[in-house]
């Protein structure tokens, strides 16, 4: 993270003709967040866990090196989680970014690893990273169970759900094989099932694109799967699947291109972003207006080199300041795709993005063809990007709340809120981690359909390894305005 970069000073063409400064130009950006009531101020935990509003109570659920029901201790560095339904309980399925050399995995003090396990380990050799699973008790605020359910992967930051069930956990990390001793590459998607009742074996989704890649949002009336990269220059992503649900059976990897923005990078400031070069100089982006996009085919998806989002621009693609969370909404006449980049804008504090696909059918809420799927490719929208830290700063992942709001976990130095952001672009802190010495992450709802559905919001404080489980009054939210 960084709060290193001040608005430069700087030239741009106007259309017609007319040169004005770009700080004048960037200052006039109109996307800023407003304070509402949300649930009232926060109250101070006196165990320093996390400061809630009244009414509201946390329980830890799991802790980082635990001894779980496989004999394995809990791994460090949750991270994206999701919550889904399996039967009549409720299920977690938990990232862990754990890089090459981290100490606090799944196997640590266990001795050598039987050969039935390794044999379902992505890359043994460094694969520290994985995912875990927590099946709940009935009232969502206890663990009955919980397990390893993938491993032998990398950095598995953010991710996915799917509505056939599964959780696809990504590799924010593109380490080679050879580098650090890997015997495979890293860099992509991995599949979870929800249901699974012990460690599955590990099969990356190649089809998808091996980068730096961080979360996934799949639409669930046409299968598409939008992807984000953790870059300053990465690129937005979608993969068309050949068979909507069988992710492995290949399909065709996009890049987005904005209208007017061909090549350009959204920071919305005169600087590019670090490691762009000179052709990331950014454009002003128009606040709360539906830009057209189309998309790019991409070549070579598995991209030895590093390179993927360098040929997306190269060929059109806008680029985007460290795209990281993703969520999906369901409106009348379809979804929405909720965009978060942690570094954009004119102040480094973020960037909230919503992009609508094309027009769906009134009766099913599907793209009527697959070729009008291909035709009808949406737009972007810059929704929100606060002028003020007390609002929101740089945001990582994202939940839709059962009100519909977005919740956005930050990831500073300095601040770890869990903010909400209205459906008009109100801002409110839901919870604060009043150490300031960890990110929050995975913030997820009990799904529907059980006894805690909706009532029950689970997060992650990473560095501390701490999992809780989070009741209160999710009714009582005050979208009025503040003073």
């Amino acid at each position: 993270m960084s709060s290193r970069r001040e608005l430069m000073r700087g030239t741009v063409a106007i259309a017609a003709g007319m040169t004005v400064p770009w700080g004048d130009v960037f200052a006039s950006v109109d996307a800023d967040a407003a304070p509402v009531h949300g649930y009232g101020p926060l109250r101070s935990d006196p165990a320093q866990v996390l400061d809630l509003p009244e009414g509201f109570s946390y329980r830890i659920i799991s802790r980082a090196g635990e001894v779980m029901d496989d004999g394995l201790q809990v791994p460090g560095l949750a991270d994206g989680m999701h919550a889904f339904r399996v039967g009549a309980q409720s299920v977690l399925v938990r990232n862990h970014e754990l890089p090459v050399g981290a100490r606090d995995h799944a196997f640590a003090g266990r001795g050598p690893i039987a050969d039935a396990v390794a044999a379902k380990l992505y890359d043994p050799s460094v694969g520290a990273g994985g995912t875990t699973t927590l099946v709940m008790a009935a009232d969502g605020l206890s663990v009955h169970r919980q397990f390893l359910s993938l491993a032998g992967t990398l950095r598995n930051c953010a991710g996915g759900a799917t509505p056939w069930g599964t959780w696809l956990s990504c590799e924010e990390s593109v380490v080679r094989r050879g580098e650090h001793g890997a015997l495979r590459d890293h860099g992509y998607v991995f599949e979870v099932p929800a249901a699974a009742l012990e460690l599955i074996e590990a099969r990356p989704l190649i089809a998808m694109g091996r980068f730096n890649r961080e979360a996934v949002a799949v639409d669930p009336d046409s299968g598409i799967v939008y992807q984000s990269e953790d870059r300053p220059d990465g690129l937005f992503y979608r993969f068309i699947p050949q068979q909507p649900g069988r992710l492995g059976a290949g399909g065709r990897l996009q890049a987005m291109k904005i209208d007017g923005f061909a090549g350009q990078s959204t920071a919305n400031r005169s600087a590019p972003p670090l490691g762009t070069g000179s052709r990331g100089q950014s454009l002003p982006v128009p606040a709360r207006s539906p830009l057209r996009v189309t998309w790019v085919d991409l070549d070579d998806v598995e991209s030895a080199n590093d390179d993927l989002r360098h040929r997306g621009r190269a060929q059109g693609a806008t680029t985007f300041v460290r795209g990281e969370g993703l969520a999906v909404q369901r409106h009348n006449f379809g979804v929405c795709v909720w965009l978060v980049c942690t570094e954009g804008g004119v102040r480094d504090l973020g960037q909230l993005w919503r992009y609508q696909p094309g027009q769906r059918s009134a009766q099913s809420g599907r793209a009527t063809t697959s070729a009008a799927l291909a035709a009808n490719a949406g737009t972007m929208e810059l929704f929100l990007e606060p002028s003020q830290a007390s609002m929101l700063h740089q945001g990582d992942n994202l939940a839709m709340a059962p009100n519909d709001d977005v919740l956005v976990c930050e990831d500073h130095r300095d601040r770890q809120r869990l903010v909400g952001v209205t459906a008009s672009g109100g801002v409110y802190t839901l919870a604060r981690n009043p150490r300031g010495d960890s990110e929050l992450a995975g913030a997820c709802f009990a799904p529907a359909g059980g006894h805690d559905g909706g009532k029950v919001l689970y997060l992650n404080i990473q560095s501390r390894g701490l999992t809780l489980a989070i009741s209160g009054p999710w009714l009582r939210r005050d979208a009025r305005p503040r003073r």
